[in-house]
């Protein structure tokens, strides 16, 4: 089984539904993690769950169908990190500090707002996190998820899984649109997470333990992703 044309499939078919049904907001699905109508409804849900309440810190993506989310853990006084577009900076996490913002909420919480008004952070300068949001194209029942395949995301938890900052204890949750949440079983590589929440807005749906990466899978990296992403390359290097 081509694992990565089966995914393809999948985000093309998800895609398609959600415009076909106007449910992807504007410019559309397609080529994106899909912002979705009933994005603030999700958010809002996420933010009644009790893993919500029990987080401090919480890591976001940066896609425009998790701006509520991100605006909420503002709003609840949550430290926030955000990724730096393609991680591409040897400071790859944006800090939110809700007590020390520069700017309203709404002009920071986006990708182009924390570049102008949020520091970047090192890894080993960041807190354990309590909560991991991130955006998706499709997930199943099971917390099996599909991003739009550029594997940041992944990457993204694998560094932080192997520094000690996401752990067992840490919660993996995604808000998509319920046309995203496919029946069945979706194809996933040995590097891909799992995650623990998927919330819709009309429902939560809890998901049992699945995989986790334990820290980065080299053997999934290109030598050019790896000089791409400057944490990477310099991790590389040291061990």
């Amino acid at each position: 089984m081509n694992i990565e044309k089966a995914k393809r499939e999948v985000r093309e078919a998800i895609w398609s539904q959600l415009d076909q049904a106007g449910q992807a907001l504007p410019p559309g699905a397609h080529g994106r993690i899909p912002n979705f109508v009933g994005a603030e409804l999700a958010a809002e849900r996420l933010a009644n769950h009790e893993a919500w309440r029990s987080a401090s810190v919480i890591k976001s993506n940066p896609d425009t169908a998790q701006l509520a989310v991100r605006l909420r853990a503002l709003a609840d006084g949550k430290l926030l990190y955000m990724a730096v577009p393609k991680i591409a900076d040897i400071r790859p996490f944006y800090l939110l500090n809700p007590a020390k913002l520069t700017a309203a909420p709404a002009d920071i919480a986006t990708g182009s707002g924390a570049a102008d008004h949020a520091p970047k952070v090192s890894i080993s300068e960041m807190r354990p996190v309590d909560l991991v949001v991130c955006g998706s194209v499709a997930v199943n029942r099971d917390g099996v998820r599909i991003g739009k395949g550029a594997g940041y995301s992944d990457i993204e938890v694998a560094l932080l899984t192997e520094a000690g900052l996401v752990g067992p204890s840490t919660v993996l949750a995604t808000t998509v649109h319920p046309l995203q949440v496919v029946n069945g079983p979706l194809p996933e590589s040995s590097h891909d997470f799992s995650v623990d929440l998927i919330v819709t807005p009309d429902e939560v749906i809890e998901c049992r333990p699945r995989q986790r990466p334990t820290g980065i899978s080299w053997g999934s990296l290109s030598q050019q992703k790896i000089e791409a992403i400057p944490t990477l390359a310099t991790h590389r290097r040291r061990s």
